[in-house]
């Protein structure tokens, strides 16, 4: 049976490092050929470590219109364009919304929000002329409640979650699918100054402890959902925004108890076995 990616092309953004580069790694094992953009130097690095001929590096901003254009006839060249990860993002520095200024704003709304703006602006309606498939675009569970994120970003990525739901509205009835991923806390070079210094300080075990399954996530398992929600196994999946935060946002927050007590807890909470 054919490899439903076989001559297939994703295009993926903020590809040089984190989940973007996961997401090559997972795409090109499936099967697609993939694009890979960054404005960083290390995107050319992943794309020659990805096996020969299933990957071409395109650096530049994925913010900006006439690159997003670029991308789209470059993936034309290689295949049929089914998939575009919209995942590129900056946090633009964690910075107090009394103290950021509006350079700040304007530059973190329009790598994170005007970027997928575009990715979907160029690529749905060549997807669906090929076909059909999916763009995903990478919100953040800051997007969906306060206090992960500073102003700029979580505003920014509230906006992700709605664009994905208006698109997915504009381009019914295309067979162009349209969702975003909210990760929570992952293990990234974004976060990973922050996480180093915690396990330097002797924190380590606090590294994800708000989360239900008290650790950090991995590029790897957002790039999994990613691939999932390009694949045809999430074809009835369209205008959601779901959360890979390992529970994070399931609850309300919790403070973590010592371990006695979480023992006793899950006594008392252990429902009678009824034969």
């Amino acid at each position: 049976m054919q490899n439903e990616w076989t001559g297939s092309v994703v295009i993926v953004t903020g590809a040089a490092s984190g989940i973007g580069r996961a997401s090559v790694t997972a795409f090109t094992q499936a099967g697609a050929t993939v694009i890979a953009s960054d404005i960083a130097d290390g995107v050319e690095a992943v794309a020659a470590e990805a096996p020969p001929g299933t990957c071409t590096a395109l650096r530049g901003d994925a913010g900006d219109e006439a690159h997003v254009a670029a991308l789209i006839a470059q993936a034309s060249r290689h295949g049929t364009l089914r998939g575009f990860f919209a995942n590129a993002g900056i946090t633009g520095g964690l910075v107090p919304l009394s103290e950021a200024d509006s350079a700040q704003w304007l530059e973190v709304l329009r790598v994170n929000l005007v970027g997928p703006a575009l990715a979907i602006k160029h690529a749905a309606p060549v997807i669906g002329t090929n076909g059909g498939g999916a763009i995903t675009c990478t919100a953040s569970v800051a997007g969906l409640r306060g206090g992960a994120g500073p102003a700029a970003y979580s505003a920014s990525k509230a906006g992700v979650v709605n664009l994905v739901k208006v698109a997915a509205l504009e381009f019914a009835g295309t067979k162009v699918r349209i969702n975003a991923i909210c990760p929570g806390l992952i293990e990234t070079n974004m976060t990973k100054r922050r996480i180093d210094q915690a396990r330097a300080a002797g924190f380590g075990n606090m590294v994800g402890s708000t989360n239900l399954s008290r650790r950090p996530g991995q590029p790897d398992e957002v790039a999994g959902l990613a691939l999932f929600l390009t694949s045809d196994a999430a074809s009835f999946i369209n205008g959601q925004a779901i959360a890979i935060d390992g529970g994070l946002t399931a609850v309300h927050p919790q403070t973590p108890r010592p371990a006695a007590a979480q023992a006793a807890a899950a006594t008392i909470s252990r429902p009678t076995q009824l034969n």
